[in-house]
């Protein structure tokens, strides 16, 4: 596989902000920056959801939504002005689940940050009716322990979604987030009439504790983070499985009672992950890839000091039937070049590009990029694809690079923390039968079924 890198136009040589290095196969199509009270520095851009011809993107001041009709020429539709991060987004019909995960004044959409401490003080979820898109109208907010740092959808039964709810680091001087924190909160969402949803269940995940993490002042890069709650939860409604990432433990679930979630079975890394962050199955439901967020995204970690295998993928296949399956580590995968020092860059927020008898995923790595990686053979991952731009600054002041990015419909969209909207075409022979594949909604912590 060949590069291709637009010749640099910075004084000292080093790649500049605008260059372009990037396979032969990666093409960008599109690009639109962020817009109005959604543009500065620190309004960072976050999560996807994608309901026909629409995208969804979180942003920590609100969100956008963009008609995406012709991928080559997006247009903004709306942009919604609702500060709170990290606002990870999903969408299930008319409503769309918006996570608050920063002490709010309160649940409007003009509330200031307050301390935590206080016990007026408010995160979680906020639902909005989105059924005319120009005009999304918020109906209902739901307050959660520790708020909302991100939102899983869990479809359920007569007209019922459940959102699952993950949060973490407790504190004892915090009212409504004290220790311990090994629960995730359940949100009932009647979908005909959202202003009743409610918590239903508070279930506990770790009643052991979980991880209890390495001691403070344990040398950089081999901190591994106690468990406190999860970080992010991916579902696979269709199989009746949930994988967690919850810090320092990465946990197969069984949800075939979405109100009940059971754990199977549990992994951790205290060697090489530092912080489990996300998850993905492959279609069958016979592998997972777990993502470590070493650094909490603001560090350079893909570098020749850290090495290949911490701010890595681990991916693990599930052997056995049943809640006798484990989770077998197999391999690590972590971008083959290395950043500058002052790119932040670690494994972060990816979906599955559809090929059928085929593992394939397309992930953000903040500065370090997008990367497309062939985990068919789970001993022997690849990347197939890339696409990186120069530092977006001299140091690691300023949090930049891209945040998610998922494959929709026969394209790559990236929601960058700076950039905004990226759209991509990937053109290889090993990808090009998912631009076949059509879906009328994703959420990529609810995993479809693709084929089977």
């Amino acid at each position: 596989m060949s590069a291709v890198l637009v010749p640099s136009a910075s004084a000292d040589g080093a790649p500049g902000r605008d260059d372009i290095d990037k396979s032969r196969n990666m093409h960008l199509v599109a690009n639109i920056p962020k817009q109005g009270p959604l543009a500065a520095p620190n309004a960072y851009g976050s999560d996807w959801a994608f309901q026909g011809r629409y995208a969804f993107g979180g942003n920590y001041e609100g969100f956008t939504v963009y008609d995406i009709s012709r991928p080559t020429r997006p247009k903004v539709v709306t942009v919604v002005h609702c500060p709170g991060s990290q606002n990870d987004v999903s969408i299930s019909g008319n409503l769309l689940f918006l996570s608050t995960d920063s002490s709010r004044s309160d649940d409007s959409c003009r509330s200031v940050p307050k301390p935590a401490t206080e016990k007026s003080a408010w995160e979680g979820i906020k639902i909005f009716d989105i059924s005319d898109v120009r005009n999304p109208r918020y109906v209902k907010a739901v307050e959660t322990k520790c708020g909302s740092h991100t939102n899983t959808l869990v479809p359920g039964k007569r007209g019922t979604a459940y959102i699952y709810v993950s949060s973490y680091s407790p504190s004892d001087t915090y009212p409504d987030c004290r220790t311990p924190h090994d629960l995730i909160s359940v949100v009932k969402v009647p979908l005909k009439n959202p202003r009743a949803a409610h918590v239903v269940a508070e279930p506990v995940l770790f009643p052991d504790g979980g991880n209890p993490g390495d001691p403070p002042g344990t040398p950089w890069p081999n901190e591994t983070r106690a468990t406190s709650g999860c970080h992010d939860l991916t579902a696979y409604p269709d199989k009746d499985l949930m994988a967690g990432a919850c810090m320092g433990d990465g946990v197969l679930f069984d949800i075939s009672d979405p109100v009940r979630p059971r754990t199977i079975t549990t992994v951790r890394d205290d060697e090489n992950f530092a912080f489990w962050h996300s998850a993905t199955f492959n279609n069958r439901a016979n592998k997972i890839v777990f993502t470590d967020e070493l650094g909490g995204g603001s560090a350079a970690t893909c570098n020749a000091e850290v090495g290949p295998e911490k701010g890595a993928n681990a991916i693990y296949d599930i052997v056995g039937k049943g809640d006798k399956r484990k989770l077998k580590f197999r391999s690590y995968f972590k971008i083959p070049r290395h950043n500058t020092d002052s790119e932040n860059c670690v494994a972060h927020n990816g979906s599955l590009i559809p090929v059928k008898g085929k593992d394939i995923m397309v992930q953000s790595w903040y500065q370090g990029g997008i990367s497309v990686m062939d985990f068919t053979d789970s001993r022997n991952p690849k990347e197939i694809a890339h696409f990186d731009r120069g530092p977006w600054a001299d140091d690691l002041s300023v949090l930049a690079g891209t945040w998610s990015t998922y494959y929709y419909n026969g394209y790559i969209y990236s929601n960058g923390i700076q950039r905004g909207l990226d759209v991509i075409d990937i053109r290889d022979r090993r990808t090009d039968k998912a631009k076949r594949v059509r879906l009328d909604e994703l959420n990529a912590q609810s995993q479809p079924n693709y084929f089977d």
